[in-house]
């Protein structure tokens, strides 16, 4: 395959056209052309749809310049860090998270990333909806056990466990049903968990809905009820009495997972995050993000 044409298809693509692509880069645009029906011709594939004004990427064409785009992206960078003698990292980090993490560890780990890479623009957005990394320009995305995904690759970094806990203490796991704190639509009457060794189901009663597990929390403080909550958001509030630890949800053990596109050549403010996320939670235990917002 001739990588100058395969590049200038990726131009092409990019700018969404000949004539943007032969001004972005002060080129012919008959010589873009050229290459690109010449890289068509080797594939044997029709890479653009030609209307009379513009170009529309084919199906194959989209899957390439996916493809191709990143890599010789990454290979560009590369070459810029190896003739500029540095290692430092460079250029923008755009990360998708899950709300609740967001909200409690991503603003500590923008700050220290911020600091360790200065000459990187990072970029974060809080969101639970699954986001298509490449069509939104997302260049990692922290998910909640997410489902099997050939596009991406990645590794999961800490675990979490629901547990159940409440302002008060004991007494109320026998008798009637618990007041609970429960969010959105759960409609679930009986809860099981996991106390001492023996499990035990536990009759409830939706006393307050909230959409928010920050809000939960602070509804169970507040004396509302009972409620299931991550472990690492409440194990503060279980040391310092503030909760009081009834039992574990069984069978609740989740992980977040660090999730990037498949591709051989690692975009190096990925790796470098990803560095950060070990570092920070070396045991992936849901004990250390605890500890790690009280640092």
């Amino acid at each position: 395959m001739d990588l100058l044409a395969l590049a200038d298809f990726v131009l092409v693509a990019r700018h969404g056209g000949l004539g943007k692509a032969a001004r972005a880069a002060r080129r012919p645009k008959a010589t873009l052309s050229r290459r690109v029906a010449d890289l068509e011709a080797a594939l044997e594939l029709r890479l653009f749809e030609r209307g009379r004004r513009d170009l529309k990427l084919t199906e194959e064409g989209r899957a390439l310049f996916e493809r191709a785009g990143a890599l010789l992206t990454e290979l560009e960078e590369t070459a810029a860090v190896i003739a500029s003698g540095s290692e430092r990292v460079r250029g923008r980090l755009r990360i998708s998270a899950p709300l609740l993490f967001a909200q409690m560890a991503m603003g500590r780990l923008a700050a220290e990333f911020s600091r360790r890479h200065p000459e990187v623009r990072l970029e974060v957005t809080a969101d639970d909806r699954a986001v298509d990394m490449i069509e939104e320009g997302y260049d990692l995305v922290i998910r909640v056990d997410p489902a099997a995904d050939e596009a991406l690759v990645g590794r999961p970094f800490l675990h979490d466990r629901l547990v159940i806990v409440a302002a008060t203490d004991r007494p109320h796991l026998e008798g009637g049903p618990v007041a609970a704190v429960v969010r959105g639509g759960d409609g679930a009457q009986e809860w099981t968990l996991t106390a001492s060794e023996a499990t035990m189901a536990l009759a409830v009663d939706p006393v307050l809905r909230l959409s928010s597990l920050v809000m939960i929390r602070d509804a169970v403080r507040a004396g509302a009820g009972a409620a299931r909550l991550p472990l690492s958001l409440v194990s503060r509030d279980i040391a310092g009495g503030r909760l009081v630890h009834w039992g574990d949800v069984p069978g609740s053990e989740v992980a977040l997972w660090a999730l990037y596109p498949s591709r051989r050549l690692l975009n190096a403010r990925v790796s470098a995050f990803l560095d950060l996320l070990r570092q920070s939670f070396p045991q992936a235990a849901p004990e250390e993000l605890a500890a790690y917002l009280d640092a």
